[in-house]
């Protein structure tokens, strides 16, 4: 019994050695993921891959280079995932998935018909991420 109680009560002392506020665990996360970095890089992927997207002149090779970019920019994300947030993780994932199937998407639109559902893909991406990162902010806060 008196085995029992001091296992119990060293139990209890090492589960409170390692607690940390959630907010402060995904301030962290945000801080050695380089998050913000990824904010500003997604933000110029998508304008430079949509204005590939719209100029009727651009290349497939001027597709295949932008949407490559874009490409690996998503998958990079995607490896400093899971986050301390559930919901973030989730939407993160979700935006990074979209950023990756557009990306693919974009470097086979070669023809100008299938341009416009790229944009739309794009555009999917980028409102998810946008919420992603809506939730990251407000769960950082302490």
């Amino acid at each position: 019994m008196k085995r029992i109680a001091v296992l119990l009560c060293a139990g209890l002392l090492l589960a409170g050695c390692g607690s940390i506020k959630a907010s402060v665990a995904l301030s962290n996360w945000v801080l050695q993921s380089n998050f913000k970095s990824a904010v500003g890089t997604f933000a110029s992927d998508s304008a430079i891959a949509a204005n590939n997207l719209r100029n009727p002149k651009a290349t497939k090779a001027d597709l295949h280079t932008v949407c490559a970019v874009l490409y690996l920019d998503a998958q990079q994300a995607n490896s400093s995932l899971p986050t301390p947030d559930d919901q973030a993780t989730q939407l993160l994932g979700k935006a990074y998935d979209y950023f990756s199937s557009a990306a693919n998407a974009c470097y086979d639109a070669s023809s100008l018909m299938a341009r416009p559902a790229v944009l739309r893909e794009l555009s999917k991406a980028t409102a998810t991420f946008s919420e992603a990162t809506a939730r990251v902010a407000t769960a950082s806060t302490p």
